[in-house]
């Protein structure tokens, strides 16, 4: 309501904005965050069972994706109370949800076995993600901008990653025209992501029960 007030936007196309956004976010952010203490958090398992590195980091993006899951019936209830016009375009969101699920996993792989060896990864990563929180349009909108005169400067936003994958998402479930560019990028950063996270594991897989 205060931001809706403050940008001079209509509350029927506002909130369901704010509010998918948020549960988006809360996707991303959860799988960051809780990715980088993965194995520290499961330090006791991992020295005392023979499991695969990738069984904690599988049961984490799950139990995200239950969350999720949990989450979105609020966005079903406001959908409810303010309609949006939908097409079949809005069926993106699945494999767009998928490609943050596999995106959630090269992340904790990756981030989740430099943290053990770096403890001060985990709280750096708590300021970056907060820090892109502000960046990413969930509490404003680009429209917003539009209206100031200031265009140029909410493509900013785009230099953040984690936008693209919050429109692929939240855009067909509003009813708004997807933009391919975002696809592109989220693409190119999964593809590079898991080579990243290949290699990480392939060269320090074996020192985490160590590091942990």
């Amino acid at each position: 309501l205060l931001y809706g007030t403050l940008f001079n936007l209509d509350i029927a196309e506002f909130l369901p904005y704010v509010a998918l956004g948020f549960i988006i976010w809360n996707l991303i952010q959860g799988s960051i965050l809780e990715g980088a203490d993965v194995f520290m958090a499961n330090e006791g398992l991992i020295k005392q069972l023979p499991t695969p590195l990738s069984v904690h980091v599988y049961r984490l993006v799950w139990r995200q994706m239950i969350l999720f899951a949990h989450n979105i019936v609020i966005y079903i209830g406001i959908f409810i109370v303010f309609p949006q016009h939908l097409s079949w375009t809005a069926l993106a969101a699945i494999p767009a949800l998928a490609l943050i699920a596999i995106n959630a996993v090269w992340i904790s792989l990756v981030f989740g076995i430099l943290s053990t060896r770096y403890r001060d990864i985990a709280p750096l990563l708590g300021s970056l993600v907060q820090l892109l929180f502000f960046m990413t349009p969930i509490i404003w909108t680009e429209k917003s901008l539009a209206g100031t005169g200031n265009e140029d400067r909410a493509r900013i936003a785009e230099i953040n990653p984690l936008y693209h994958f919050l429109d692929i998402v939240r855009t067909p479930l509003l009813g708004g025209d997807q933009q391919l560019y975002h696809w592109v990028i989220v693409l190119i950063i999964t593809v590079l992501g898991w080579g990243l996270a290949l290699v990480t594991m392939r060269n320090y897989r074996s020192r985490v029960a160590y590091w942990v």
